[in-house]
């Protein structure tokens, strides 16, 4: 991407908020100039800025064949604080799409494992939906995850479509229950016994709290699972989007630009891990 393309913004314009928790949002944006979620792959990023104030990276959530883009975001700061505030007819600056997304093609004809904590689910997504409509293309998907409490669910809406599609099986656990909750108590790694994975065949893409992504590839290398099949995405201090900053740096490599998503393989160096 040329120097000129990472300065461009295009002008997104909210067409609509959905709140799914007290502080996270989705936004869907309208890019307008014939652009559309086919534009962005699963797993990149953009970089959402509110004119005047300053920008953040946030993953697309949006899957290639709808209208408008998808970006879910959480007030954890000025940016996003503002962000999180804006309301149909407004307006934000989006600058992307970056990074390398998810190997979808390493997962082909295997089973394929979508593991996410929190705010990961928003960077898998993407890829939820394509493995819906396009049930041939893998073994059978199995997507597991997890959050600290039921308040602290987000996409509820969508759970339920998810559960009765083909091919995908949907287990969702939280640490702590709450209120009326009947389901699974536990962290997201208590779902794997429950889940029928077959280590021969499973290719898992992993996203979520560094803590979580640690665990899960623990256990998933327990269970045979190669760490060459095994794919993060991870996050920290992406701030300029093209690895001239520094901030993100990992090792030799820099995450807005050589990810954000990775082969545990790649990264296992610079990763907390414990005889993985």
């Amino acid at each position: 991407m040329s120097r000129q393309a990472l300065r461009a913004f295009t002008r997104g314009t909210v067409r609509d908020v959905r709140r799914e928790t007290p502080d996270t949002f989705t936004f869907l944006l309208d890019l307008g100039r014939g652009r559309t979620p086919a534009d962005f792959m699963p797993g990149q990023f953009n970089m959402l800025y509110v004119f005047g104030v300053g920008e953040v990276p946030i993953s697309v959530a949006s899957f290639r064949e709808e209208k408008l883009l998808m970006h879910t975001v959480r007030s954890v700061g000025t940016v996003t604080n503002l962000l999180t505030r804006l309301g149909v007819g407004a307006n934000m600056g989006v600058r992307g799409p970056f990074g390398r997304g998810w190997p979808l093609d390493e997962a082909e004809g295997k089973q394929l494992l979508v593991i996410a904590g929190g705010l990961g689910l928003p960077p898998l997504r993407p890829v939820i939906e394509e493995a819906i409509a396009m049930p041939g293309r893998f073994a059978r998907m199995k997507v597991l995850y997890g959050a600290r409490t039921p308040a602290d669910l987000i996409y509820t809406h969508e759970h339920s479509r998810w559960r009765a599609a083909g091919g995908c099986d949907f287990l969702l656990t939280v640490d702590r229950g709450t209120g009326d909750w009947r389901g699974n108590v536990g962290v997201v790694t208590t779902l794997f016994p429950k889940a029928g994975i077959d280590p021969r065949r499973a290719v898992a893409f992993i996203c979520g709290p560094e803590l979580m992504l640690k665990f899960s590839i623990l256990e998933l290398a327990k269970m045979g699972v190669p760490v060459e099949r095994i794919f993060v995405s991870l996050e920290r201090n992406m701030s300029c989007a093209s690895g001239t900053c520094g901030h993100c740096q990992l090792g030799p490599l820099f995450i807005c630009r050589d990810g954000p998503v990775f082969s545990y393989a790649k990264v296992r160096n610079f990763f907390p891990r414990e005889g993985v």
